[in-house]
């Protein structure tokens, strides 16, 4: 995918590539991860946006020159084995149109596929160059581009594609300074190499489908490493996020998902409502056309949980220069690697600059969104751009995406301006929304069904930002990061095959670098199978909400959102939830939502994910004050003694002894009667509570201060009840039971603090 092209017929880009714009102590945590980014990895999205800086101009270089560095630097493609579209020659498929040379996206892709189903091979296989050099500065940059039919990918797709390699080389000494490879979008960052050997032949792995170049510079000629182990080279220098908790380094950019383990499911792309394969002017093209079928979903939520079946990358095809003056090892390693090898042209991109334009009609795919915020809708725009009317064209220091990158450069090369909006100071003038996609599961510290815990997703997930018709996917394993936000309210939509989406109203400010999205940096994901959604409106109430908040009992808070008057989160039907709404008064209410305890159909159905209609859990008339808070009070507290009673009950009838966890006899004084006791104290909390609210409702601030810090000394007595009890309560609800009492304080807190009855 070519990274910043401008889109013809009027549209913005192409695609998704020229898009404009409390985790357990065992492992990652992601949300440390995230804050280190706000800091010290801003630099690594730098360059994406803002005004462009002051570069020196260039020049044409020498045509002999060029030619041997374009021979000598020309990359070995290293192809998935599932892949459709190789580099060809645009040139066969051109026509006139009004007086200008177009090449027509049914015409190209129809046409590659009928020569490619003729030969048998990928038709015309073609690399382009071009070549610039900086006035005054022995700084040159030779690019590589590469033209393909078409662009299926997991968030986006285009007719016809482009990518870039970039090549920045020292005239004096020859050496190779930088390798630049085109990503997905303004968005993601570029794959970027400081300092190549000089002596290795640079290589590239294009992403399957939508042939985001990523860089392969370790000794595995056809495998991606974002960071160097084993005695391997890491493939790129970009930016690294250090935590001070874990040491763990992220660098930033795209790079190569499937080749880190991560799976990304395919979709079909659509014109008119209809698979493309299906229209009457693609003869030649089947749906065997596109992307295999085994890695292919039909829509992102046909699944009932992600498909952690889909095949990780394999090599098939290599592309290599076969007139390379020096081949060293390079055709040794690609026919060793690769099932077969095929040699292609390099042509000057000077030769196509009289084709005006790549046509095509907008493509679509779904995005789904919860229903309450169905107002972010994605449409993807026609086709990719011309190379040669890019700025980047003539200077390709444009394309330099890391920050650390540019102030090195700078520093090296006077040409190359060390912009604070595009070096180490970038974080002052970034725009970018991130965060970190995760798993909601169920935790083990839990009771069965009413606890969570985040894990690192397999799967990789869609961000949207409303203001952006291009979806941008995640990489790493969940990093989400969208570049080039406009200040002001946004909508933020995740979404993955098989998952519930998740969405939000976020506020980019004009003074914060990053925005992270989530609860910091986190959005836990819910497989469609194990989500519930739950809803709340002002319509029918007395306030006006302005947030709103979901709190697991184990996970912590999961979910915090601006909202107007409405919303709608998914959760999973395995958590116990605390949901706060606060009001434009800022004043706070909190419910009680635990999808699947006993009884909890009365406040709201037990759907069975997404698709189960009109099931939901609703909030109808949210109210906000000391009432609602002391009500969620005696609701949490009345679940918990409940629990405590139904397992003290079955210990009973367990073991004949009277004790909740099979310990000393009823009348020792042992366990049971601990369990008795703190049956008692939270029966004793539920009172005190109830009563608060009865106060609180009747007006009465007095004695609902006096009620509420009952409240207290009941929860104080249940906290030295639980204690003693431990020994004979399950684990699971000995731990609930701890979760919840800290809950239930801080809402009277709240509680006694709140202006409003």
């Amino acid at each position: 995918m070519d990274r910043d092209a401008d889109a013809g017929d009027g549209a913005r880009g192409s695609g998704p590539d020229e898009a404009p714009g409390g985790a357990p102590a065992s492992r990652v945590d992601r949300r440390t991860v995230l804050g280190a980014l706000a800091g010290a990895g801003s630099a690594a999205v730098a360059g994406c946006s803002g005004p462009e800086p002051d570069d020196a101009s260039t020049t044409d270089l020498d045509a002999d020159r060029l030619d041997e560095l374009a021979a000598r630097f020309a990359p070995t493609l290293y192809f998935d084995s599932a892949e459709p579209w190789y580099p060809t020659d645009p040139r066969p498929y051109a026509s006139e149109a009004d007086g200008e040379t177009v090449v027509d996206g049914f015409a190209a892709f129809d046409g590659y596929h009928e020569r490619y189903d003729e030969a048998g091979e990928p038709p015309n296989p073609t690399v382009f160059y071009n070549g610039m050099r900086y006035e005054d500065s022995p700084l040159a940059v030779v690019q590589f581009w590469l033209y393909s039919a078409f662009d299926q990918f997991t968030a986006n797709f285009h007719w016809h594609d482009w990518e870039v390699l970039h090549v920045f080389v020292d005239l004096d000494s020859g050496d190779p300074q930088l390798y630049v490879a085109s990503s997905h979008s303004r968005s993601v960052p570029n794959n970027e190499f400081l300092d190549p050997d000089p002596e290795v032949v640079p290589r590239i792995l294009p992403e399957l489908g939508s042939h985001s170049s990523t860089l392969s510079i370790n000794e595995i000629p056809d495998g991606f490493r974002r960071v160097g182990e084993e005695g391997l080279l890491a493939d790129i220098t970009n930016t690294t996020i250090d935590t001070v908790e874990d040491l763990l380094g992220i660098p930033i950019a795209y790079g190569l998902p499937r080749d880190e383990g991560a799976r990304l499911p395919f979709v079909v792309p659509e014109y008119e409502g209809e698979p493309i394969y299906d229209h009457p002017d693609l003869p030649s093209v089947s749906e065997s056309s596109l992307v295999d079928g085994a890695l292919t979903v039909r829509s992102l939520d046909a699944l009932r949980s992600p498909p952690t079946d889909l095949p990780l990358r394999e090599t098939g095809i290599a592309f290599r220069h076969g007139e390379r003056p020096d081949d060293g090892d390079d055709a040794a390693l690609a026919a060793e690697a690769a099932e077969s090898v095929v040699e292609y042209e390099l042509v000057e991109s000077a030769e196509l600059e009289d084709i005006d334009a790549f046509t095509g009609p907008q493509l679509s795919f779904e995005f789904a969104v919860p229903e309450a915020v169905e107002d972010a809708v994605a449409s993807h725009i026609t086709t990719t751009g011309v190379p040669w009317e890019q700025p980047r064209y003539e200077n390709p220091a444009l394309d330099v995406t890391a920050g650390n990158h540019r102030s090195e450069m700078a520093d090296r090369y006077d040409a190359i301006a060390d912009d604070p909006s595009f070096g180490d100071e970038a974080a002052r003038g970034l725009d970018a929304v991130v965060a970190r996609v995760t798993r909601a599961t169920e935790s083990d510290e839990a009771p069965d069904g009413e606890g969570l815990t985040t894990t690192e997703s397999s799967v990789e997930s869609f961000a949207l930002i409303e203001s952006d018709p291009e979806a941008v996917p995640t990489f790493a394993g969940g990093v989400a990061v969208a570049n080039g936000v406009p200040e002001g309210d946004h909508r933020f939509t995740v979404n993955g095959a098989g998952r519930a989406p998740h969405s939000e109203r976020l506020t980019v400010a004009a003074d914060e670098a990053v925005t992270t999205a989530g609860v910091d940096g986190e959005i836990p994901l819910v497989a469609r199978e194990n989500a519930r959604k739950v809803e709340l409106s002002d319509a029918e109430s007395e306030v006006d909400l302005t947030r709103t908040a979901i709190e697991d009992d184990f996970a912590g808070r999961i979910y915090d959102s601006a909202i107007e008057g409405s919303d709608a989160a998914y959760v999973h039907a395995g958590g116990a939830y605390t949901t706060e709404v606060r009001d434009a008064d800022d004043e706070v209410g909190a419910y009680r939502v635990n999808p699947d305890r006993p009884g909890a159909g009365d406040d709201g159905d037990e759907g069975d994910g997404p698709d189960a209609g009109d099931d939901a859990i609703r909030i109808e008339r949210p109210e906000t004050g000391a009432a609602p808070l002391a009500g969620y009070v005696a609701d949490v507290a009345e679940e918990t003694r409940a629990a405590v009673a139904a397992a003290a009950a079955e210990s009973d009838g367990g073991d004949g002894d009277g004790g909740a966890g099979g310990g000393s006899g009823g009348g020792s004084g042992g366990p049971s009667n601990a369990v008795n006791g703190l049956e008692r104290a939270l029966a004793a909390a539920v009172d005190a509570a109830e009563r608060a609210e009865e106060r609180a409702r009747e007006g009465d601030a007095e004695g609902t201060e006096r009620q509420l810090a009952n409240v207290l000394d009941r929860i104080a007595r249940i906290e030295e009840r639980l204690a003693a009890a431990r020994e004979g309560l399950p684990p699971g609800l000995a731990n609930a039971t701890g979760k919840r009492v800290e809950q239930a304080t801080k809402r009277v807190e709240q509680a006694r603090n709140a202006e409003k009855l």
